[in-house]
């Protein structure tokens, strides 16, 4: 009876181990994993004109605490939330950004994320002074 006790137990543990984890490019944080946080989009242009785009409007609109270049990933706080963007090339001239946005009680911000995407799209097209 005892050994089922503890067997169960520690099924029950293990089963709710990874609720609360959610995956980021810096890795594992502790959020709500239904919401959604993601925008994913696709550029013809090549990746180092996305990832100034990208670095031009974080710092526009928050403050970038991580920038990363051997993963090509920036981390920025933008209204108390934290924002990824990631940037890969997927073919020579076909670049993937990501952006996902958390607040600070760990969920998703489906609107900051879609806004900042959009402000790096816009920024590819406007000419820079």
């Amino acid at each position: 009876m005892t050994f089922r006790l503890v067997l169960f137990g520690l099924i029950t543990v293990l089963a709710f181990s990874n609720v609360g984890c959610i995956n980021t490019p810096v890795g594992n944080k502790f959020g709500v994993p239904v919401s959604r946080d993601k925008i994913i989009s696709r550029y013809e242009r090549p990746l180092d004109q996305i990832l100034n785009s990208a670095r031009e409007v974080l710092s526009r609109v928050g403050t970038i605490t991580n920038d990363d270049i051997i993963t090509k990933t920036l981390t920025a706080k933008v209204d108390k939330r934290t924002v990824y963007v990631t940037v890969k090339e997927v073919e020579p001239l076909v670049t993937e950004v990501v952006v996902q946005a958390r607040t600070s009680r760990g969920t998703g911000d489906l609107t900051t994320a879609s806004e900042i995407d959009k402000q790096i799209a816009l920024g590819l097209v406007l000419p820079q002074n």
